[in-house]
């Protein structure tokens, strides 16, 4: 699998997790659905972001190698 389908799966996949927690948050709506959220989702969400920059940097450096190695 590429870094670029890595990426775009670990990206749609937090996207459903998002969709799906909205989902939750309809029936769960009290104190600790609020801190559920901010101790892991929130941590996930933002290393998903950090992630994605990443990868997307280390598809950048791939190609730049692969290209000074032709």
């Amino acid at each position: 699998m590429s870094m670029s389908a890595s990426k775009a799966r670990l990206v749609a996949l937090t996207k459903d997790l998002s969709r799906k927690w909205d989902q939750t948050l309809e029936v769960w709506q009290d104190a600790k659905a609020r801190e559920f959220e901010q101790h892991y989702l929130s941590e996930l969400w933002a290393g998903v972001d950090n992630a994605a920059t990443v990868i997307e940097q280390l598809e950048r450096l791939a190609r730049k190698i692969r290209n000074d190695c032709e």
